[in-house]
């Protein structure tokens, strides 16, 4: 039986189900199928401006890729190992929707150019995202610290008490390290924010494609320069992972501090029961430290 996969070139027998089964990132790769579905409409605008696409075709496509868009949120479009990945998934659905001419959306793409595309989308999307929650932690921060300008604590080293200090102190130690946080994600996002649709599979694209152009529709501020690297460069996702880090880090030793500040030994905040467990919410009680201990 013919392998109808994209990539089976010279192959006459179907692969495996295990073989499938170990190759497909598709359980993975699912959540980026907006981001998937974004530089395919972006890619075939580029092949239309190339020549490749005619206007009517264009439309089309779009048409036929925003539609697969919402059967994907829908749920009615769901994942399959034999497809491999979220690349394979929805152009195979195009070519479903519309014969043959889904078949162009892959003219002067490869799907390694379109994974990196993929995870720079996604990247930075929650780049803003998270910035953008760290801003709202920040200001809690300072509202907690304005709030209690008069509250006198103890200091500690290794849990044994040192030196008083202001309760507002201590919680601006929190700001500065979220302020870090939110400069380290920000810096990872300058490298993240580099398109490189239009590298192929690694020697770049036969196809005169305005890579610029195509960068602008999706919001990049600048195109990779190299093919090989634009494909294969990985970094920013091991600088976000590490800037992760280090904010969990951080919200972990808040989160410990508050265990340690309401037990009966500190005895310092009292939580509201909006924010425990083992009790009814009050929605009337908004605040998150519904009293400090002096």
């Amino acid at each position: 039986m013919k392998n109808q996969k994209p990539w089976s070139g010279r192959f006459t027998k179907k692969t495996h189900s295990l073989v499938d089964e170990f190759n497909a990132s598709i359980g993975f790769d699912w959540r980026l199928f907006s981001c998937d579905i974004l530089g395919s409409i972006v890619h075939a605008t580029v092949l239309e401006k190339a020549g490749v696409l005619k206007k009517a075709e264009l439309k089309k496509m779009i048409k036929a890729l925003k539609e697969i868009e919402k059967e994907i949120s829908r749920g009615e479009l769901t994942p399959s190992p034999e497809l491999e990945d979220i690349h394979m998934a929805v152009e195979k659905r195009l070519i479903e929707k519309i014969g043959p001419l889904g078949g162009k959306l892959h003219t002067g793409r490869s799907r390694n150019d379109q994974v990196a595309l993929d995870m720079r989308l996604y990247l930075k999307d929650e780049i803003y995202l998270i910035v953008a929650l760290l801003h709202e932690l920040k200001k809690a921060v300072v509202q907690v610290a304005e709030e209690n300008l008069e509250v006198v604590m103890p200091g500690y080293t290794h849990l044994q008490r040192a030196q008083p200090v202001l309760l507002a102190h201590h919680m601006l130690a929190y700001y500065e390290m979220l302020k870090r946080d939110t400069e380290r994600l920000l810096d990872c996002l300058e490298r993240t924010d580099s398109m490189p649709l239009g590298s192929g599979a690694l020697a770049g694209s036969p196809y005169r494609l305005e890579r610029r152009l195509a960068a602008r529709l999706l919001g990049f501020s600048s195109v990779t320069e190299n093919s090989i690297d634009g494909v294969s460069d990985r970094d920013f996702v091991i600088e976000f992972l590490s800037a992760a880090s280090v904010l969990m880090m951080h919200l972990s030793r808040l989160s410990e501090e508050l265990i340690l500040w309401s037990s009966q030994e500190f005895a310092f905040v009292e939580l509201s029961d909006a924010f425990s467990t083992g009790g009814t919410p009050d929605n009337t009680d908004t605040a998150f430290l519904s009293s400090v201990a002096a």
